[in-house]
């Protein structure tokens, strides 16, 4: 098949409806990984003792992060079915449906019944709610970030994309706030009986917020134009593995650093410091100064990757992440609040926003429009399956095997980072900045538009 997706030219959004587009986005993402990430606090604090009470407290552990897990491995799927329905039907509707699934699936968890009320029938409840959340989360970032990605200019692509990457860290943000003031103000015994309920109970009124907003915001221009043409009659997926394989095994590998550390530095750490017996509350009050901090520099670096591209920022945020993997746990060690909060500020600031901001804008310019939401949907729930996943279930096992040593949990973080500082060097450059106006897959064009564009590619294919 031949051809290119830009004969329909369609301008950027205007202002107005760009600033509407990135607000939507960043709230109905807040929405989405509110309900995701919360569920990742409430394991390393309450659910291993109300929902597997007769086990060893690090056993009851290690079961909470793989309910936790479980979520992950229905991401991909979501994903296939989500980026089919974002490329076919349209990007607006897919983050509606994904929106609700996720909402309703974490306010069923504030209303579960525990252990001591049904057994363990309440572990098996846990974990079909955790695949409904898993399968809705499988297209809301990718649609999000497509839908902001798709409405900017070119030149300011990877500022305005990168704040939708805002709505995970203050997902995050907002349920470890709460469970931090409920673990200090209520005792152990009322934690347990009712407080973690708080949090999940509330999703509800994050997601209709969400979702007001998300219903007033536009379709994408881009996928207008794409969708009649030739090649949008192919099925995006086949598409994709006929022209794509080196962007979407490439792109999934590079996901890997991301994936990997933000539970490394939210989740993992607040679980090992209550292991070494350093208070867990002190350790997520760290967390939160510095998912602060990381709320400011996103943007700063998506800005920086429309000047000096994308993959050196990704790049030196890779490497920066790896060499913070052993100080990592020297600082929760100290038990010094400090060193700990200036240790997760180089980690989630520098290191994480560092691969977390460029994925923005790189992941969308990696697909042509036809099959973009598949593509980046593909690249980014494959990869968290793998490396997010089973990563609080295979560390925990990593540390219990070596009798608290932190060594082989070091040995495992640092491989997963290495896979995606290795992939990146095989990786393209796809700012457009940096290859002269041009954009690496196609994109249908501004009429005003004044960059070259490559009317003999074929579709789907990246102009090398």
């Amino acid at each position: 098949m031949s051809g290119h997706d830009s004969t329909t030219p369609v301008a950027s959004a205007p202002p107005k409806e760009l600033r509407r587009t990135v607000g939507a986005s960043v709230v109905g993402t807040i929405a989405e990984y509110y309900d995701f990430f919360i569920y990742g606090t409430a394991s390393a604090l309450a659910f291993n003792e109300v929902f597997f009470p007769e086990v060893d407290s690090a056993v009851g552990t290690l079961a909470a992060f793989s309910t936790y897990a479980v979520g992950f491995f229905a991401r991909p799927l979501g994903g296939l079915v989500w980026g089919h329905i974002g490329d076919r039907i349209g990007r607006k509707k897919a983050l509606v449906f994904t929106l609700l699934l996720t909402g309703l699936g974490t306010f069923a968890v504030g209303l579960l019944p525990t252990y001591n009320q049904i057994g363990i029938w309440a572990a098996v409840i846990l974990v079909l709610v955790r695949l409904i959340q898993g399968f809705g989360v499988g297209g809301e970032q990718g649609g999000a970030v497509l839908l902001t990605a798709e409405a900017a200019p070119p030149a300011r692509r990877g500022f305005y994309a990168s704040f939708v990457q805002l709505g995970s860290p203050a997902a995050y943000l907002i349920p470890t706030g709460l469970f931090a003031l409920l673990t200090t103000q209520l005792s152990d015994e009322a934690f347990l009986a009712w407080g973690w309920r708080i949090p999940f109970l509330l999703s509800s009124l994050v997601v209709v917020i969400g979702l007001i907003i998300r219903l007033r915001i536009n379709e994408s221009e881009t996928f207008k134009a794409a969708k009649d043409t030739q090649a949008a009659q192919t099925a995006p997926v086949k598409l994709l593995l006929r022209n794509n394989r080196r962007e979407v095994f490439g792109g999934l590998f590079t996901k890997f650093v991301e994936a990997a550390v933000f539970p490394f530095y939210t989740v993992f750490l607040v679980a090992y410091a209550k292991d070494q017996g350093v208070d867990s509350g002190m350790v997520l009050n760290a967390v939160l100064i510095a998912i602060g901090a990381e709320l400011v520099m996103i943007p700063l670096l998506g800005r920086l990757t429309d000047r000096v591209g994308r993959r050196p920022v990704y790049l030196a945020a890779a490497v920066l992440n790896l060499l913070l993997v052993v100080p990592a746990f020297r600082a929760i060690q100290t038990g010094n609040m400090a060193v700990i909060v200036l240790l997760l500020i180089a980690g989630l600031a520098f290191g994480h926003a560092g691969t977390y901001a460029p994925q923005a804008s790189y992941f969308p310019e990696l697909f042509p429009s036809v099959a973009r939401y598949s593509g980046i949907s593909i690249v980014w729930q494959f990869g968290s399956m793998l490396a997010s996943g089973p990563f609080t279930v295979v560390a925990t096992a990593l540390l219990l095997a070596g009798d608290g040593s932190f060594t082989w949990v070091a040995v495992y973080v640092s491989a997963l980072i290495a896979v995606s500082i290795v992939a990146l060097c095989f990786m393209p450059e796809t700012a457009p900045g940096r290859r002269g106006g041009r954009e690496y897959a196609h994109w249908p064009e501004a009429a005003h538009d004044t960059t070259a564009s490559d009317e003999t590619a074929p579709v789907g294919a990246g102009r090398h």
